[in-house]
């Protein structure tokens, strides 16, 4: 009886043992035929976990993931971009076809003993595959983004009652190529990204020289000036001009210019007719002459290089011939500097024939603010570039060297006062000054004209005040001060 019991025990322990073995293997087999008929576990398609899902619904999962809108961010604006504004589009044929390789291409029965042995492989991404319009990208950026919400720069602006200029503003404007690399990268990832917009700093301009004009003009205003004053400005880069003759509030015509007692300045004349009559440097003793004539002043050593160096009989009138082969008509010297010495020629010219502008220019001696500054111009033509109208009037007779010797010279002209005190003291300046004085000490013309080199660029600039009773020096002075920095300033802006 014991035995036959024992015996009845081990059967049913043997059966319940083999019906658990049926049960699991069954368990197991169902859970391998689900595995089969989905994607396998693991597997992503375009960066997105699609395992354990049918076809059906791994497109969901994809649709849901890349229909989702990119932040765009440009500065503090979030911009939130739909994809299918720019044409996006999955190609979820290609992808869903690629995702079923990866199901297992063994046999039912071959797979299923894998799986038992968890030697299924893992799966290998399927990398998405989309399509956009790049086109449509670039418009959407050029006409939904950069239209509103690029900044332009502002430009420096004249301070009122001053010749300072304010800082400009800093403006900015979309890198349309550099936004589009980053928001297809965008497109094509998962997660997405936001994207920061590239853009690009744009520098604030300088004011316009209509607005450099004005300041001119309401210096001259601010100043209370009531006599003539002419101005040239020539920019050595652009080439823009500025030249106004201005009087009591009232612009005046240019064309002609008006005439003015060419004063000192007409020494600049002298030198270039002085070194187109020498073989290449000056002698020792004509540089001397030089250097007291532009830096001193001298009207005794002017005499000296026109009578022993030009001509002993003609040489003012050489001077006046050589600036009316370079264009200047109104710009002559019709005697020596010496008192007493007499008037060797009457000179009309377009400036001194002006009905409606009277300077009292002198007979002997006169220019007008163009024709020195473009003199001025040609010479720093001639040094800079070894060409211009001086060079184009006397080939063969004045040189690049001697140009750059004539603006050595002009730069010795050192006097702190006029075009310089308006001006950093480190400023380099090749100038000309001079004002005329009648016997009795009153002053009613002063000019001065130079080239003025700054970090911001290099320009010409003529000034000429008179005044028909007296111009008191003080203020007169302080006025072309005043006229050269608002220059300097507009050519130099404050730092941003």
């Amino acid at each position: 009886m014991n035995r036959r019991g024992s015996f009845s025990l081990l059967r049913w322990v043997s059966v319940i043992f083999i019906l658990a073995a049926v049960a699991l293997f069954a368990l197991q087999l169902v859970q391998y035929s689900k595995i089969r008929a989905n994607f396998p576990t693991g597997l992503s398609i375009g960066g997105v976990p699609v395992g354990q899902t049918d076809r059906q619904g791994a497109a969901e999962k994809l649709l849901e993931v890349y229909s989702l809108p990119i932040e765009i961010q440009y500065l503090d604006s979030v911009i939130h971009l739909d994809p299918s504004v720019v044409g996006f589009e999955l190609d979820m044929e290609s992808m869903l076809a690629a995702a079923d390789q990866q199901r297992t291409t063994e046999s039912f029965w071959t797979g299923f003993w894998d799986f038992l042995w968890n030697r299924i492989p893992d799966p290998d991404p399927v990398p998405l595959a989309a399509t956009y319009s790049e086109v449509r990208l670039r418009t959407y950026l050029e006409q939904e983004v950069a239209s509103r919400y690029d900044q332009p720069p502002v430009p420096a602006q004249p301070q009122p009652g001053t010749v300072n200029f304010s800082p400009g503003e800093f403006g900015n404007t979309l890198d349309i190529d550099g936004s589009v690399a980053l928001i297809e990268n965008s497109l094509f990832e998962s997660p997405r990204e936001p994207v920061s917009l590239p853009l690009e700093r744009q520098v604030p301009p300088r004011p316009s020289p209509e607005n450099l004009e004005t300041l001119l003009r309401q210096t001259i205003d601010l100043a209370g000036f009531d006599g003539i004053a002419g101005l040239y400005l020539k920019d050595l880069q652009t080439g823009q001009e500025i030249h106004f003759l201005y009087s009591n509030g009232q612009i005046l015509p240019v064309q002609p210019d008006a005439a003015f007692s060419a004063t000192s300045l007409i020494k600049i004349p002298i030198m270039v007719s002085v070194f187109r009559r020498i073989d290449n440097s000056a002698s020792p003793e004509v540089e001397k002459l030089l250097q007291d004539m532009i830096e001193k002043s001298g009207n005794d050593p002017a005499d000296w290089l026109m009578d022993q160096v030009i001509d002993p009989q003609r040489g003012p009138l050489d001077v006046s011939d050589d600036m009316e082969e370079l264009g200047l008509l109104n710009t002559f010297l019709a005697g020596y500097f010496a008192p007493g010495s007499p008037l060797l020629a009457r000179y009309t010219t377009p400036a001194n024939e002006r009905p409606d502008i009277n300077t009292e220019p002198d007979p002997y001696s006169q220019t007008t603010p163009a024709d020195i500054g473009m003199l001025l111009e040609d010479i720093y033509q001639c040094a800079q570039l070894g060409g211009g109208a001086l060079l184009a009037a006397f080939p063969n007779e004045v040189t690049q060297a001697e140009c750059q010797e004539m603006i050595n010279h002009l730069a010795g002209n050192r006097i702190a006062v006029l075009f310089e005190a308006g001006i950093p003291e480190a400023t380099q300046i090749a100038h000309k000054h001079g004002w005329v004085t009648d016997i009795n000490g009153v002053i009613n013309t002063i000019g001065d004209a130079g080239i003025v080199y700054t970090p911001g660029g290099n320009y010409v600039l003529t000034v000429f005040l008179y005044h028909p009773l007296q111009l008191i020096w003080d203020p007169s002075s302080n006025l072309v001060a005043d006229l050269s920095r608002a220059v300097y300033n507009f050519y130099n802006l404050p730092a941003q």
